[in-house]
């Protein structure tokens, strides 16, 4: 299992991360992000406008466990950063978070 905190942490020191829902949006709808992470505090509406264009252009689209505040902590920024969009995870293994995520389909469990 990978660690979340630490893997965001390491994609926002070492690889391209844009901060902010507008920009997570515009990489949604453009398909230009590698993966979408929302704060679990994020607006409903800017959830489900997520959630709507990350599915059009098949970007992978995680919900943070924590709240915006939690997710600026691991940013390393002191605002609220309520969406992360990673372009590229740099040394991260961000990416490999989205392997077991993805097939939501399939109901079969690892053991």
């Amino acid at each position: 299992m990978i660690d979340m905190d630490k893997a965001i942490a390491t994609a926002v020191k070492t690889g391209k991360v844009t901060l902010g829902t507008s920009f997570a949006l515009q990489n949604a709808k453009t398909g230009k992000a590698k993966l979408i992470i929302l704060a679990a505090n994020c607006p409903r509406t800017t959830r489900e406008n997520m959630e709507y264009y990350s599915k059009l252009s098949k970007v992978p689209l995680i919900i943070y466990k924590g709240t915006s505040m939690d997710l600026a902590a691991l940013c390393g920024k002191s605002f609220p950063v309520s969406a992360l969009s990673i372009r590229e995870p740099g040394d991260s293994e961000i990416l490999r978070v989205t392997e077991s995520v993805e097939p939501e389909e399939s109901s079969g469990g690892n053991e």
